[in-house]
């Protein structure tokens, strides 16, 4: 990947932006099978699909990696507590707790 600053013009910049946006898809995927692969831990320990205070230790962290990263915050909090519904949403499909 080049350094923003290093695209000369905007081809370059879009196609180092197409290939990041590969590479996220590439880490959603993963983060996908962490998911199913809760599904299954979960199923067997007789866990809830939603988990309150891990949404929230999960939103605690990417915030604050967001500051490091110099990220708002609040974005990422977003982006992050859709993520996390939907990974819940997903979980609730197979998990069926009385």
């Amino acid at each position: 990947m080049l350094d923003p600053a290093d695209c000369p013009d905007m081809a370059t910049l879009r196609t180092q932006i197409d290939a990041l946006d590969r590479d996220l898809i590439s880490l959603l995927k993963t983060r996908m099978g962490y998911i199913d692969r809760a599904v299954e831990i979960k199923t067997g320990v007789g866990l809830p699909a939603n988990i309150p205070a891990r949404v929230e230790d999960v939103v605690t962290k990417v915030k604050a990696a967001a500051v490091e990263q110099e990220l708002d915050p609040e974005l990422v909090e977003v982006l992050w507590r859709h993520l996390i519904d939907w990974s819940i949403a997903r979980e609730a499909q197979t998990i069926k707790l009385d």
